[in-house]
């Protein structure tokens, strides 16, 4: 290997490290904030349900889609390591930037405008996929919205005092999901049971208590207990999501480098060091991120934390059947939102919500930006 992949190779696996902690709130802002668990315990919890989703997520679809961002044929040679080395420097500066600051930008979309932005200054639009591109801007806005849609369906449906209706609508729609979704591939079998044992273990739940005589102790106690399933699920998905990125990014290396000739050929030892180190910067926390998306959002109960972090859940877990690089920041920030929405609209501290969409606006144009200026100035000097 050149000393230029090695280094690429080594501030790939940073960026992803602080990708864990930068997005460590997303997992465990909920079950934090409605206290549990303690911030330590959930972050252990949180980084074992990240890396265990390295023996879920099998196709990579999302890292190949994050790997064809710029066309190949761009990629390739000293060049191409260099748009890759400065789309990370900018995506690591902007991540760290918003996370000093508290603001739970997308680490995403970040590194796909770095990349992007790096690959334009080297050879112009032509050298950027438009489609690819289309897609994660058109999920910024979607990714949110269904896990607002979702979160908020499921939380009128749970509040609702008919036991019978509350398992009717449970049934029918993990049913009509795991029959009519279409989940692909071995990976897509292992999503289709999981949702229907989730499913399962709501249904538990719910009847278990139905048959102790529902009170407000004992409901309050099964919500706390189906915040670990909750979080353990969006846990998952979190990492199965934002490790393909960087997964991505590596392969593209490889492949500029000629260390191998195509994504199929990915190394089984990328995806390994992928997951690990997203897991290792879950556990090193990100309180400031946690404070914002636990509290400053939106007064989070314990079954509010539950119908937040499910739907946040579901929809990254169908992002990932799509090769959807969505946001997992935005996608539970969408989630509380609408399980804060559910009590009031004035529950809901808009004027924080703005400023968080704003960040997800500026991030892949800044972190474009960003990283087109670092390739000018590391093409000076390497003349």
């Amino acid at each position: 290997m050149s000393t230029l992949l090695i280094v690429i190779i080594f501030l790939a696996i940073v960026f992803d490290f602080i990708n864990g902690f930068h997005d460590a709130a997303n997992s465990i802002a909920t079950i934090v904030s409605t206290k549990v668990l303690t911030p330590y315990q959930a972050v252990v919890w949180a980084a074992f349900f990240n890396f265990l989703a390295f023996f879920i997520f099998k196709e990579h679809a999302i890292a190949n889609t994050v790997a064809k961002t710029v066309h190949s044929e761009v990629i390739v040679g000293n060049t191409g390591l260099i748009i890759i080395l400065s789309g990370l420097i900018a995506a690591i500066f902007w991540n760290l930037l918003t996370w000093w600051y508290g603001i739970p930008s997308s680490s995403s979309h970040t590194l796909i405008g770095g990349f992007a932005g790096a690959a334009i200054a080297s050879a112009g639009f032509g050298s950027i996929d438009s489609a690819m591109i289309l897609k994660t801007v058109f999920f910024i806005v979607l990714a949110p919205l269904i896990g607002m849609v979702i979160a908020i369906f499921i939380t009128l449906i749970t509040v609702q005092r008919s036991f019978w209706l509350k398992l009717s609508v449970i049934v029918i729609l993990v049913g009509v999901c795991a029959v009519f979704v279409p989940f692909k591939g071995a990976k897509g079998e292992i999503e289709r049971w999981m949702l229907i044992g989730l499913g399962v273990v709501f249904s538990i739940a719910y009847f278990i208590n139905y048959l102790r005589g529902e009170n407000a102790y004992r409901t309050q106690n099964m919500y706390k207990k189906l915040q670990l399933v909750s979080s353990a699920a969006f846990s998952l998905g979190h990492g199965g999501s934002d490790a393909q990125k960087v997964m991505g990014i590596i392969t593209a290396a490889l492949v500029a480098t000629g260390y191998i000739h195509k994504f199929e050929e990915m190394p089984n030892w990328v995806p390994l060091v992928c997951y690990s180190a997203i897991a290792l910067g879950t556990m090193s926390g990100g309180w400031k991120i946690v404070k914002t998306m636990g509290t400053k959002i939106t007064k989070v109960t314990p079954l509010e934390g539950v119908m937040a972090e499910t739907a946040g859940a579901i929809t990254l877990f169908t992002a990932a059947n799509l090769g959807a690089p969505v946001s997992t920041t935005h996608t539970i920030t969408g989630s509380i939102i609408g399980v804060g929405a559910t009590k009031r609209l004035s529950a809901v501290r808009w004027g924080v919500t703005i400023n968080l969409i704003w960040a997800w606006i500026l991030t892949i144009p800044v972190s474009g930006a960003l990283a087109a200026l670092v390739y000018y100035i590391i093409s000076f000097f390497t003349k």
